[in-house]
């Protein structure tokens, strides 16, 4: 049998068979105390009943008549007789007997005191110098059935004692695991972005440095995330300044020079500028979304911002993106900037890669959930799984980073949303869909 992994379970079970082994055993030695008692006080009878009997023998067979006529003891009313006795003569001739008295379950004098047969126990006594014997037997029987009446008096409350233990055995570990239970469960609420402490506070002694541990360990994350961070988002920050300055540069020799070929190599030099540009801008966004707050103290209205994300990307293409927003506000409590971002970069992933030919619609339905469809080529499965990853390019001979879904991904991540990447669009051989569902405030 494979041992539960549940410490609660390990505990109740360990416990719960200890205190059953430890009754179990209990009840084994009280029963045999309690046989021994029994089998004392049944002797201290039988040879009370000796005692009290022979004299009272001795005097009828004194004052009878005839001599060495047997005799036997009438009852008064029917019952259970469990002692029988045979009183007898020195040469062995029943002189007295009990009225159930059966002459072959005793055996012949031998001597004062108790002798066990295959069916009786036996007591012997004398009287007149041996001349007269009494012989009382009761049936082993009746000592066996006595005592497992005994033992079953005894079983019944344990029976119901071990189960009414185990079952508190159980509700008390239970109760001692339940700051375990609560530090778990505290850790499993937390999202990606969430480095705070954990709550230490009422923990068992034994597994609070294990939460001071986890502490510590989440502190040291934070620090290293913040200063990866940080960096990415200085280091694009610092290559802004630059890259503007020599862009400007490069596009006035442009204007200035009358030389085709410098000219053409100006031309070069500014497309990969520009890439540089993109490049920083998107790291830039990527830190944020990876370590900025991502979730507002309180709801907002989402639906103004995808109208002006849509309106600045739609110019000089208006014709391409169709947009379907509700006429009644969409709550959720993502941070505006977060939002745009990712509406931005979802949306410039759909115009970049998408089919010229055919619309990028963008819809907000009213439940917050946003969806971005272009046209193109159906992705491969084990493509579109990559493709949230940084750095990532599709099957395309479009410019880009690689960063947009990613930063897109970030986001829904740490603001509680999901984000879902769909291709081909259900029913068909092609297309592309991104669909993002924001968290709505409870």
């Amino acid at each position: 049998m494979k041992a539960p992994r549940s410490l609660q379970w390990r505990l109740s079970l360990g416990l719960g068979a200890g205190f059953a082994l430890l009754w179990f055993v209990a009840a084994l030695v009280t029963a045999q105390k309690l046989r021994h008692e029994m089998d004392e006080v049944f002797d201290s009878a039988l040879e009370e009943t000796a005692q009290r009997i022979l004299p009272l023998a001795v005097i009828d067979i004194v004052s009878r008549e005839e001599e060495g006529v047997a005799q036997r003891v009438a009852t008064l009313r029917p019952h259970d007789e469990y002692f029988t006795y045979v009183v007898r003569d020195a040469a062995g001739k029943v002189l007295l007997r009990s009225h159930q008295a059966d002459d072959a379950v005793f055996p012949p004098f031998a001597g004062m005191g108790f002798v066990d047969t295959p069916t009786h126990r036996v007591y012997f006594d004398a009287a007149l110098q041996g001349t007269v014997t009494i012989a009382v037997a009761e049936p082993l029987a009746h000592r066996r059935a006595a005592a497992n009446e005994a033992f079953r008096g005894l079983a019944l409350p344990l029976g119901l004692l071990v189960p009414l233990s185990l079952i508190g055995v159980w509700a008390v570990v239970r109760a001692s695991v339940a700051p375990i239970h609560a530090l778990r469960k505290g850790i499993e609420a937390r999202g990606s972005a969430d480095l705070a402490p954990v709550a230490a506070a009422g923990l068992p002694s034994e597994i609070e440095p294990v939460a001071q541990a986890v502490n510590h360990l989440l502190d040291r994350l934070r620090r290293t995330l913040e200063a990866e961070r940080s960096f990415a988002a200085n280091s694009a920050h610092e290559l802004r300044t630059p890259v503007a300055a020599a862009l400007a540069q490069t596009q006035r020799l442009m204007a200035e020079t009358t030389d085709a070929a410098a000219r053409d190599r100006g031309r070069q030099i500014e497309a990969a500028l520009q890439r540089l540009s993109r490049l920083s801008e998107k790291l830039m966004q990527l830190a944020k979304a990876e370590g900025g707050r991502l979730r507002s103290d309180q709801a907002i209205d989402i639906a103004p911002i995808l109208r002006l994300v849509v309106d600045e990307l739609g110019q000089g293409c208006a014709d391409r993106i169709e947009l379907r927003i509700p006429a009644a506000p969409i709550l959720s409590d993502i941070d505006p900037d977060a939002f745009a971002i990712l509406a931005r970069n979802l949306v410039e992933n759909a115009l970049k890669h998408g089919t010229p030919e055919q619309p990028v619609r963008v819809a907000l339905a009213p439940d917050g959930e946003l969806t971005v469809v272009n046209g193109g080529p159906a992705v491969p499965s084990e493509l579109l799984a990559r493709l949230c990853r940084p750095f990532q390019r599709g099957r395309t001979a479009a410019s880009g980073t690689g960063l947009g879904l990613a930063i897109a991904t970030a986001i829904a991540s740490g603001a509680g949303g999901a984000l879902t990447l769909t291709s081909p669009l259900p029913g068909q051989a092609s297309g592309f869909e991104a669909r993002f569902r924001a968290n709505r405030p409870s």
